[in-house]
């Protein structure tokens, strides 16, 4: 899935404080919107793994849950929902596509990594591809209830990460299609610091 729709659903999570303890919303809706987009910082870096924990994230989001329940702070709720979103980005990745430079083709086995069984997870089905359609008609949908609940500042981030989607998914098969033009054209010298999925582009395939 696309990052505007892992950053919504993290926020999202948050949603209920809202009502339940406004005074705490502002940093559970910021955690879990930086909970959701943690993972994909290592989009260079062996992307959905070297930040992708399915099953550690998960760990820890129930503990800090728990310590945010019987001691609710800025820092448990904080904890919690960055944990939760973090927690959520990794394993929704398993449902959407593949790790490969076009990952409609299906050609890849590999979505996300499990560190605690220490083996690749294949992609299973849900959303075909990062992008895709209804990459972007979940990301409308995680939005509705942000937009209806929040206003200022967190309604602007809430309505400019859904404006990123709708670019994203517009430009998402061009931008494949740029890279296997531009790829064979990086210096020899650069090539090893390049994601894994554009080594079919440098192979020609």
């Amino acid at each position: 899935m696309m990052l505007p729709t892992h950053v919504l659903a993290g926020m999202l999570l948050a949603a209920p404080l809202v009502r339940v303890a406004p005074e705490l919303a502002p940093v559970g809706l910021v955690a879990g919107f930086l909970g959701g987009l943690f993972p994909d910082l290592d989009m260079y870096v062996g992307h959905r793994k070297t930040l992708h924990y399915p099953v550690y994230y998960s760990a820890a989001a129930v503990v800090a849950l728990v310590v945010a329940l019987a001691a609710p702070s800025a820092a448990a709720v904080g904890a919690a929902l960055f944990f939760l979103g973090a927690g959520l980005h990794s394993v929704s990745d398993m449902y959407g596509g593949g790790l490969e430079l076009r990952p409609w083709e299906g050609n890849s086995d590999r979505a996300v990594y499990d560190h605690y069984r220490k083996r690749w997870v294949a992609p299973r089905s849900g959303v075909r591809y990062d992008g895709a359609a209804e990459d972007l008609a979940l990301s409308v949908g995680l939005s509705l209830p942000l937009l209806y609940l929040l206003d200022g500042p967190l309604r602007l981030i809430v309505a400019g990460t859904l404006l990123v989607a709708a670019v994203y998914t517009v430009l998402r098969r061009h931008l494949a299609e740029l890279a296997a033009l531009v790829i064979p054209l990086v210096p020899a010298a650069l090539t090893p610091y390049l994601p894994d999925r554009y080594a079919e582009t440098e192979s020609g395939e």
